[in-house]
C-alpha cells in the first residue's frame, strides 16, 4: 500500500507543472475581460496568480503613487467613475467598501483577485508588499502588468500606468513584462471578449519561451523589462517580431487649443525607412517585443559624455 502511494504522489509530481511560477498580475484598466483572461489561462497553465488592481480605470497615470481613499472607497479623485457604477469598474467592489481588499463581486472572490483605490503603481505595491508576502512569503517571479485596452506604442509609454507597474517592478529587481491590447478587446458586458483569451493564450506562450531559455534562472536580466504589444484582432498564430523603442508617434497627442481643454490627436506622418522595426509600426502586423531600460540611468557612452561636457564645472 505504501508502495502505491509512493508511486501515486510520484506521478502527481510528474503531472504538476515543471515551470510554475508566483506570478502578480496588475493593470491600469481595473476589472476587463482581458484581466479575466490572463488570469484564468495562467492559472489554467498551473501558474500561481494574485491580481492586484486600480479600482477604477486609471490610464495615463504614468508611475504617480497616490491613493484616492485610505479607509474606505469614497468619490474622490476620480468621482465620475465611482458614481457612475457605484463603485470600482465593473462592480469589483461597492462604494463604501475597504479602500483595498478581495473582489466582492460574484465569481471573483476565490481571493485571486484584489483592488485599490489608488493609482496603479499603489496596486502594484499593494501586491508586491502585502499580498505576495501573504501568499508566498518572498517577492512574486514575475510581474504581469495588462493586458491593457489599447496599444502602448510610440512616446506614450512614458505617459502609460501599464508601463508605469513593469517599470515599478523592475526597479525592485522582479522581471516584469507590460501587455497592451487593442482597444477591441473590451467587453464590459460579460467580461468575456473572445480576443481577450487569445491575447492570454499568446502571453502563456511568451512565459513558456522565457521560461525554456532561463531555466532555473530569472526570466529576465537586471535592468531588463519588457513590453508587448499585440495586433488589433490577434490570430491564435499570430507572428512575433523584434521591436524597438523607436521615433515613429502612432497616437500623436497634442493639448487641445480651445476648450473644452485636454488631449487632440492628429493622423502620424508617414515612417521611414530608419522606423521599421519600431513598435508602433511592428504591432499592427505581429505581437511587437520590445526591449526596456529600467528606470533613467544612461549608458555608458551618455554617461562619459556628460562627463566631457562639464567637466570643467564638476571640478569646481
Amino acid at each position: 500500500m505504501n508502495y502505491r502511494l509512493a508511486i501515486a504522489a510520484g506521478l502527481g509530481i510528474c503531472a504538476s507543472p515543471a515551470f510554475a511560477l508566483n506570478i502578480v498580475l496588475a493593470n491600469d484598466d481595473g476589472l476587463t475581460s482581458n484581466l479575466k483572461a490572463l488570469h484564468d489561462e495562467l492559472t489554467a497553465a498551473g501558474h500561481s496568480v494574485i491580481v492586484s488592481v486600480p479600482c477604477t480605470g486609471q490610464s495615463g497615470r504614468s508611475s504617480a503613487i497616490v491613493m484616492y481613499s485610505t479607509t474606505t472607497i469614497v468619490a474622490d479623485n476620480d468621482r465620475t467613475q465611482i458614481e457612475a457604477e457605484g463603485g470600482c469598474h465593473n462592480g469589483a467592489a461597492p462604494l463604501g467598501a475597504p479602500a483595498v481588499g478581495p473582489f466582492t463581486k460574484a465569481g471573483y472572490t476565490g481571493g485571486d483577485f484584489n483592488y485599490v483605490h489608488g493609482t496603479p503603481v499603489m496596486a502594484t505595491m499593494y501586491g508586491l508588499d502585502v499580498l505576495a508576502a501573504a501568499r508566498w512569503g518572498k517577492a512574486p517571479d514575475l510581474v504581469l502588468s495588462g493586458p491593457n485596452e489599447g496599444q502602448n506604442v510610440g512616446k506614450l509609454v512614458i505617459n502609460s500606468g501599464t508601463i508605469g507597474n513593469a517599470q515599478f517592478a523592475a526597479g525592485r529587481g522582479i522581471p516584469a513584462i507590460a501587455l497592451s491590447a487593442g482597444t477591441d478587446t473590451v467587453d464590459n458586458t460579460g467580461l468575456a471578449n473572445a480576443r481577450s483569451r487569445i491575447v492570454a493564450q499568446l502571453t502563456t506562450k511568451l512565459i513558456a519561451a522565457l521560461q525554456a531559455k532561463a531555466g532555473s534562472a530569472a526570466l529576465l536580466p537586471a535592468g531588463v523589462a519588457l513590453n508587448v504589444n499585440f495586433p488589433d484582432a490577434p490570430a491564435a498564430n499570430a507572428g512575433w517580431a523584434f521591436a524597438r523603442q523607436g521615433t515613429y508617434d502612432t497616437y500623436n497627442l497634442k493639448f487641445n487649443k480651445a476648450a473644452p481643454w485636454g488631449l487632440s490627436g492628429s493622423a502620424p506622418a508617414a515612417a521611414t525607412a530608419d522606423q521599421a522595426e519600431d513598435e508602433a509600426l511592428v504591432y499592427k502586423t505581429r505581437v511587437a517585443v520590445s526591449a526596456m531600460q529600467v528606470g533613467y540611468e544612461q549608458r555608458p557612452a551618455g554617461q562619459q559624455w556628460l562627463r566631457l561636457r562639464l567637466r570643467d564645472l564638476f571640478t569646481q
